[in-house]
């Protein structure tokens, strides 16, 4: 084909596009040379060759911009940074620096470079809202040896734009490979109920939720229904079917998708998050009328996590809803990323509440401040706090004892754990795992055997 380059693979977008996401821009240079292409917009338009100048795209998508993701892949990092008066940044292990020795980009800079990527319609809304969010493949095997997707965050600070990209892995790990405890997966099982994941932004709820859903949709014929935004792991449909919507490309909010799932026959709903009142009293009649739910929140205690969704609603609906939630959750999981004591990639700590009749008591009543005691006590029903799983994470040698009085809950009650290593019956151990949490450090070394610990 004329103006075509060695190397390169033809792909149309526009069919690239349709076949994964219809706001989801394939990006598709297999190295860093580009073909010029007349007319676009104008003479002399320098064309990646793989993308279709039909497309509906601003514009070709910025090389350095293009060059500081595929460090991000190359790196095994988690985020870029894009932002005024500083060079792009990544974050791996936590740690955010800048991706190389270039310049600070200039707001000139950074706005054509961010919107260099997006589509027209996207340009709208975020000229509307100064904000947007959409997932962003860039497939470039000779490069990276991989297609990358990214959940991207387009924002407008101090009458600048920024973006943050955040690397979405490759593949769903499964709950033992990101050192989730073994008793969440029979959450993966129940009939019905809300299961909720919670914990900081960037701890790996996402990741947790992709890994329950794809267990579900390995071991279960049902109907998995998710509202994500965006949409983050793609899944194929295995002994489920698996139907995604994404927030603003396929349903314009939570709440509209959520008011109309239950009529399209769903067995599992999974909620990217709890955002409002009305997306959380969907959720709970979904749970209450037979349907399993999966949703997360920004919460850091599984007792947090309960009384946020109550104080969501006003004084007078509480008792309702304390009433609601005894009688539908099944279960809570609350997590942290800690680096390892190594400093190579970071581990999952979590806690991990399992509701028994005594626990939804508790929520009914409002003693929700008891519950953390139920917990600590809980072990043989796969319950325990955030405390004593960092506890069991220094002393196995796994992270630093700095490291979890920093994610501490309670830091007096850490230091009493810390060091009773005596192994006593019930005695609860945890995976051994690699960084299934941060992109790309290999699980292999990580895979060996816990001393138990008195918790």
């Amino acid at each position: 084909m004329p103006g075509e380059l060695a190397g390169f693979t033809p792909v149309s977008a526009s069919a690239a596009v349709s076949a994964t996401h219809h706001d989801e821009i394939r990006v598709l240079p297999t190295n860093r040379r580009r073909t010029r292409v007349a007319p676009r917009s104008g003479p002399g338009d320098w064309i990646p060759r793989g993308v279709d100048p039909a497309v509906d795209v601003l514009g070709v998508p910025d090389v350095d911009l293009i060059d500081a993701l595929h460090e991000v892949v190359l790196r095994q990092a988690s985020d870029l940074h894009v932002s005024v008066a500083a060079p792009p940044c990544i974050r791996r292990d936590g740690d955010l620096g800048p991706v190389g020795a270039g310049p600070a980009w200039s707001s000139l800079k950074a706005d054509r470079a961010i919107r260099s990527i997006l589509t027209r319609a996207q340009q709208v809304i975020f000229d509307r809202d100064h904000e947007l969010d959409f997932a962003y493949t860039l497939e470039d095997v000779a490069v990276t040896g991989v297609s990358s997707r990214f959940r991207v965050n387009v924002h407008q600070q101090r009458g600048t734009v920024g973006a943050v990209f955040r690397l979405i892995p490759h593949e769903i790990k499964g709950l033992k490979a990101l050192g989730i405890p073994q008793s969440v997966s029979a959450f993966a099982g129940l009939p019905r109920g809300l299961v909720l994941v919670a914990g900081p932004t960037g701890s790996g709820k996402s990741t947790t939720l992709a890994a329950l859903v794809d267990l579900v949709n390995s071991t279960r014929a049902d109907h998995i229904v998710t509202v994500e935004d965006p949409i983050e792991f793609l899944h194929a449909h295995k002994k489920s079917l698996v139907t995604q919507r994404e927030v603003g490309q396929d349903t314009a909010s939570f709440a509209s998708a959520l008011k109309h799932v239950l009529r399209q026959d769903p067995d599992v709903i999974l909620i990217g998050e709890l955002r409002d009142l009305e997306t959380i009293q969907v959720a709970l009649t979904a749970a209450e009328t037979g349907h399993l739910v999966f949703a997360t929140l920004h919460t850091q205690s599984a007792a947090q996590t309960i009384d946020r969704i109550i104080n969501v609603f006003p004084p007078h609906q509480q008792n309702q809803v304390r009433a609601q939630l005894a009688q539908t959750l099944q279960g809570v999981v609350c997590q942290t990323l800690v680096k390892w004591a190594n400093g190579a990639g970071r581990v999952a700590a979590t806690e991990v509440l399992v509701t028994a009749p005594a626990i939804a008591n508790l929520i009914r009543e409002g003693k929700t401040h008891q519950i953390e005691s139920m917990m600590q006590t809980g072990r043989e029903r796969g319950m325990h706090t955030m405390d004593q799983h960092l506890a069991e994470l220094v002393n196995t040698g796994q992270i630093t004892r700095a490291a979890a009085l920093a994610k501490a809950h309670d830091i007096a009650g850490l230091e009493l754990l810390i060091h009773r290593t005596e192994p006593v019956a019930g005695a609860f151990t945890f995976a051994a795992v690699g960084a299934g949490y941060d992109s790309g450090h290999d699980d292999a070394d990580n895979n060996v055997g816990f001393a138990r610990a008195v918790l």
